[in-house]
């Protein structure tokens, strides 16, 4: 399975998220899946892919090519896409991942995983999406959801489009063996 980790690019971060995306990236590398990123050799892109090449897996980098300058992209990805956008890299980022897992980060992250919950939703695409809540800092986006359902600006079936993980094995577990039956935008959707 290619699975693509979005997440932070920040050195700056508590060294527990930095750690438990290291191991992540083992574990997939362990069951053989590749990891589709941002192509970053920091933060939490740069921990994602460092422990895929310990386990020896492959990995697929795409960033636009202004993010090649010295130390910015990770240097021993099996492939890399150079892309001449943003807007085109996570295009891509999307186009050639079979499920998501979204990782601590910033604005950038926050933005990913909208995008591929809105796509889901509006029935773009039935890949799963899995929330890796290192050391609960996501809970505040499920309260977030939570608060969105019981003001019915999205229906309750909506966090049926993912799901939240504390630890990566269950994730992992859950991604592999995710039911991919479809709802329809009209059973999401307040219309």
């Amino acid at each position: 399975m290619r699975i693509c980790v979005y997440g932070a690019s920040s050195e700056e971060i508590d060294p527990k998220y930095i750690a438990a995306t290291e191991v992540l990236g083992e574990e997939m590398g362990r069951r053989a899946h590749s990891l589709v990123f941002g192509g970053g050799a920091s933060g939490l892109m740069g921990a994602a892919a460092r422990g895929m090449t310990a386990a020896g897996g492959k990995i697929l980098g795409i960033a636009p090519s202004f993010f090649d300058v010295d130390g910015v992209l990770y240097d021993k990805c099996t492939d890399f896409i150079y892309t001449e956008t943003m807007r085109e890299r996570k295009f891509l980022l999307e186009e050639n991942s079979d499920a998501f897992i979204i990782s601590p980060g910033g604005i950038g992250t926050y933005e990913e995983f909208f995008e591929v919950l809105t796509l889901k939703q509006l029935g773009r695409h039935n890949k799963p999406i899995a929330i890796f809540n290192v050391g609960g800092y996501y809970d505040d986006l499920r309260t977030l959801l939570d608060k969105a359902v019981e003001g019915k600006f999205m229906k309750a079936c909506c966090h049926e489009l993912m799901a939240f993980f504390d630890e990566p094995k269950p994730m992992l577990d859950y991604l592999e063996t995710c039911d991919t039956t479809r709802m329809t935008p009209e059973q999401m959707k307040y219309l």
